[in-house]
């Protein structure tokens, strides 16, 4: 797979007093397109929450380069940048591509799995290794130590 793609839908209350999409709204788009390739490859909420693990955010970084407008239609992929070899840790690359040709941002995050018991970072069980190995990596991936 090269890339994780969905459409988003940019709604009026995304907008900020200057009718271009507010700045949260593109975090928001990326949580909404991580959650969406966790859930299509089988983890689920009810998994994770079986399995007492859930993904969390380190550091989350968004360059914006074009305006998005109410009416734009947008669509936004998603990569896998690094990973430790025991998926425990992972960087994560967004790009969100208005009307088709013109990239209007990218959102970078570094993130975990959390042991929600212990509230500690861990390492996933095989199921999620196996779910995680079909995430597209980008053209720059890097195993970490």
């Amino acid at each position: 797979m090269e890339k994780y793609t969905k459409s988003v839908e940019i709604r009026w209350s995304d907008l900020d007093p200057n009718f271009h999409l507010r700045h949260s709204v593109y975090y928001d788009w990326g949580a909404y397109i991580r959650v969406c390739f966790l859930h299509d490859h089988g983890l689920t909420s009810k998994v994770m929450h079986q399995h007492h693990i859930g993904p969390i955010l380190l550091r989350e970084e968004a360059l914006f380069k074009r305006e998005i407008m109410y009416g734009d239609h947008i669509v936004m992929s998603l990569q896998l940048l690094k990973c430790k070899h025991n998926l425990s840790r992972w960087s994560m690359q967004h790009e969100v591509w208005k009307n088709g040709d013109t990239l209007s941002a990218i959102i970078t995050v570094d993130g975990a799995w959390l042991d929600t018991q212990l509230r500690k970072i861990t390492v996933p069980p095989d199921s999620f290794i196996r779910a995680f190995e079909q995430l597209p990596r980008s053209e720059h991936f890097e195993w970490l130590d």
